[in-house]
């Protein structure tokens, strides 16, 4: 999966301005599948280790991709502290399985990792940055 330099830095920027809180958001697709927004929204759970998108910020990010011809076609969180990988909660309310998952993290040494999870399954994309 490319992940456009733009967005990867987005991702990382919220995710350490969120910090020691998870950070989350959206993230937009084209007609192809290929990343063409990043949405950096609030967590209304303001939570270490979950995250809720506000559902505000969420219907404003929906409205901007439809206007732009693109869908909302994915999530993003941090783990500031954990790895960068699905917790038995984030796979757990991985409802959507044609949804990319994004997870940034640990923030001393940030990584970015890109999953599909359909039915408690998780597949692990390869993550290409440019």
């Amino acid at each position: 999966m490319r992940v456009p330099q733009q967005i990867h830095d987005a991702i990382l920027q919220h995710a350490r301005f969120c910090a020691p809180l998870e950070a989350c958001g959206l993230l937009a697709t084209d007609g192809t599948g290929a990343l063409r927004m990043v949405y950096c929204l609030t967590n209304v759970e303001r939570s270490r280790r979950r995250f809720t998108v506000s559902p505000q910020e969420h219907f404003k990010a929906l409205q901007h991709a439809e206007r732009s011809g693109w869908s909302i076609g994915g999530v993003f969180h941090s783990h500031p502290t954990a790895p960068a990988r699905p917790s038995v909660v984030d796979v757990a309310q991985a409802l959507d399985p044609r949804w990319l998952y994004v997870i940034a993290g640990p923030l001393a040494s940030p990584e970015l990792r890109a999953f599909t999870i359909a039915r408690g399954e998780v597949n692990e994309l390869e993550v290409e940055v440019g």
